[in-house]
């Protein structure tokens, strides 16, 4: 069967993906409320999301700020870090885990991957910990909760903090608890991307209310930190980063929270329908759920294995001419991250806000060497995700994915592998990855 790459038709004709979140009569309702309410930064649309979402969420406090990243830049402070900490982070992430660290002049420490759903891995902590460390951020990686039994331990073992990255995690759970109740602090995110989307917005989630305080502390001027005796006036008592939601998005995102459980049902529906269906394709390991949690079904990730098909290439050429003919066929395939956080350029040359900063300040000797996250390097060389598996897309979406997906793993010897390649992303083996050392 010729595929479309090659000149066929595709499998899926344009526009059969819809756009999420629907937008829905609610929706609309409330955001016009907010409209034309005349109160457009801060009043009762977010305050009665902070509200709504510390019950949905089952965590004690709730603060509502103007992105994820802003969230766990603020989880930071809550969580008592300081200029010159370390922070440890997994080696493969969205920039955001990483650079939320930054922002508060602390210093991100990597540590590698477990293979299976590329969280972090709880056995190589402990190896990463020095005198300096005082937190974790971990991240709920494509909705898959991280094994918090593990890391909880350890950070109590060491008196560390741990914050919980859930802007991919909405609804995921762990033990039976929703991400974000586990850790000390929790961030989600509202992006227009995102399970829970309004947009763009971010929520910090903490049952410990001087936490909460201090991250309050960074929200607007400086203004929400405790005055100092015997002055009046408005004399910003610290600086701060100006992380203030606004009305009209809480009003859209408080719409959007009474349809989020439906949401997650019908995206782990369809989640379903294509494990199903591609359960004995040649080559394509699909995702995993844990047994010791429940994913949201936020990115069906999956990795091309090289060796079942027989190539002998580096794998990312393959996945790069496997994703090619995907879109080809119509299909929402694509990458998320080629990179791995320690080959940010900012952070490989320890050098964000020029002259070393923050690095030098602290005197740092941390490394950044992309050779010494292998599982990390495999993973972002063989994944690809699979787009469009949300509202108000339906069953028959999923089954022409699995039905396009087949056909290219069953014609994989139609595409000029090395054609796609000299376009891909440069070779891992110039990364420092030298064969297969990991099983996915």
């Amino acid at each position: 069967m010729k595929l479309a790459l090659n000149g066929a038709e595709p499998t899926m004709p344009a526009g059969t993906i819809l756009p999420s979140p629907p937008i829905t009569a609610r929706d609309e309702e409330m955001v016009l409320q907010s409209l034309r309410s005349g109160v457009h930064t801060w009043g009762e649309h977010c305050e009665g999301l902070q509200r709504e979402f510390a019950q949905w969420n089952g965590n004690r406090h709730c603060l509502v700020v103007s992105s994820g990243t802003s969230a766990l830049h603020l989880c930071l402070a809550g969580a008592g870090v300081a200029a010159g900490d370390e922070v440890i982070t997994p080696a493969y992430s969205w920039t955001s885990s990483a650079s939320c660290i930054i922002h508060h002049n602390a210093i991100p420490v990597f540590v590698d991957i477990e293979p299976t759903w590329a969280n972090l891995d709880p056995a190589k902590i402990e190896a990463a910990i020095t005198p300096k460390t005082k937190a974790i951020l971990v991240v709920h990686l494509h909705g898959v909760p991280a094994q918090m039994t593990e890391i909880m331990a350890i950070a109590e073992r060491h008196g560390l903090q741990v914050i919980e990255d859930c802007c991919q995690a909405h609804g995921a759970t762990y033990g039976g608890r929703k991400v974000g109740t586990v850790g000390h602090l929790g961030a989600f995110s509202l992006n227009q991307n995102k399970m829970f989307s309004a947009g763009e917005g971010g929520l910090l989630v903490t049952d410990d209310e001087a936490a909460l305080e201090r991250a309050r502390s960074l929200v607007l001027f400086g203004d929400f930190r405790a005055p100092e005796p015997d002055r009046g006036g408005y004399p910003g008592y610290g600086l701060a980063w100006q992380y203030r939601y606004n009305e009209l998005s809480a009003a859209w995102a408080r719409a959007q929270l009474t349809q989020l459980d439906d949401g997650i049902a019908h995206a782990r529906h369809l989640f379903g329908i294509l494990r199903a269906g591609l359960a004995d394709v040649p080559g394509l390991i699909l995702p995993q759920e844990p047994e010791f949690g429940r994913e949201n079904a936020y990115n069906f990730v999956c990795h091309v294995d090289s060796e079942a098909v027989g190539y002998s290439g580096p794998p990312n050429w393959l996945r790069e001419a496997v994703v090619q003919a995907l879109s080809a066929e119509g299909v929402p395939a694509g990458m998320w991250q080629r990179r791995i956080l320690p080959e940010m350029a900012a952070i490989a040359a320890k050098n964000a806000y020029g002259h070393g900063s923050p690095w030098r300040e602290s005197g740092s000797e941390v490394t950044y060497r992309a050779a010494d996250y292998p599982a990390a390097l495999y993973h972002s060389a063989t994944y690809f995700i699979f787009n469009g598996l949300r509202r108000p897309n339906t069953d028959h979406v999923a089954e022409l994915i699995v039905e396009a997906t087949r056909k290219v793993f069953a014609n994989l010897d139609q595409i000029d592998i090395d054609a796609v390649a000299s376009k891909a992303d440069v070779s891992l083996y110039e990364r420092g990855w030298k064969g297969r050392s990991v099983e996915v």
